[in-house]
């Protein structure tokens, strides 16, 4: 019988932190910045409690859906042949049961925010979900990919403000140029395997120095973005500790994994982008409030 600790395998947990910290971004953005105050102390811990639980539901929905929609595919794959659904460990139909319980969740969660995060929340679901599909027909899945995670800065300011703003909506592109690159320097593991299948991606479509450039070119797009989401904030020497740490471990990646060293990708991919988003929201955060 599966256990909690296989879905928590299932569904990556850990890698929660690539959006998590931008979402805590928005949300500290969307309270020092916008016109929105509360009637009670207490209620911006209760409304960050809710953002955190969406972001955990919608996460577990989309991870949850990649995993039961392509689990015949990663059977076939020798990298991803011992994930919990090829395996055996969880069955198809339990981790469906999993996928639907979490988007009813996310569903109720931010029906109880406002009417707009209410109204939006079947949309962000059928983005998330959206990408497990996008491999089989085009090589953009990535930037789908990135936009899945560029939700979340949006979703937690419009969870305070009931409204969109640009400051967020930078910070959008900026997750989901980043996000697309990296997903790229990660799928060059599975270049040889998708070309067999007749899947899609940037690394299948294109050789490995091509890929990366693209890679290249994203990240450099998150860079921009990330200066440009800089001239909304206070601006004080702490914040510039966190954009240059930030823009300095997306140029590391690109350092380690090259078209003929590629023993790195799990360093780049993992330990190398989690601390960039954890270091950039510390400082980010730190610059809003003090």
């Amino acid at each position: 019988m599966a256990k909690f600790s296989d879905y928590l395998r299932l569904v990556k947990f850990s890698h929660t932190i690539f959006a998590m910290p931008f979402a805590m971004i928005g949300f500290t953005y969307a309270l020092k910045c916008s016109d929105h105050s509360f009637t009670e102390p207490w209620q911006w811990a209760v409304l960050l409690l809710q953002v955190v639980l969406c972001m955990i539901f919608a996460r577990n929905t989309a991870m949850g859906f990649n995993r039961w929609a392509d689990w015949k595919i990663d059977a076939e794959n020798p990298r991803t042949a011992n994930r919990e659904i090829p395996s055996g460990v969880i069955s198809p139909k339990k981790a469906l049961w999993f996928v639907v319980i979490n988007a009813l969740l996310f569903i109720a969660t931010a029906s109880s925010i406002n009417l707009l995060t209410a109204s939006l929340s079947p949309v962000a679901l059928a983005v998330v979900m959206f990408y497990s599909y996008c491999k089989r027909f085009t090589s953009l899945a990535h930037l789908v990919l990135g936009l899945s995670l560029g939700i979340a800065p949006v979703g937690a300011y419009i969870a305070v403000t009931g409204e969109f703003a640009l400051a967020p909506c930078i910070l959008s592109v900026l997750v989901m140029t980043w996000c697309g690159g990296f997903d790229i320097i990660y799928a060059l593991q599975d270049a040889a395997f998708d070309r067999e299948r007749g899947l899609h991606s940037i690394p299948s479509r294109f050789s490995a120095r091509t890929a990366l450039l693209f890679s290249t070119l994203l990240h450099a797009v998150s860079a921009g973005a990330l200066i440009w989401f800089t001239s909304f904030l206070p601006g004080r020497w702490y914040l510039w500790v966190g954009v240059t740490v930030f823009i300095f471990l997306l140029g590391l990646q690109h350092y380690l994994v090259t078209p003929t060293k590629q023993k790195n990708i799990g360093i780049a991919f993992g330990t190398l982008n989690g601390l960039a988003s954890l270091t950039l929201a510390v400082f980010v955060i730190l610059d809003l409030l003090l």
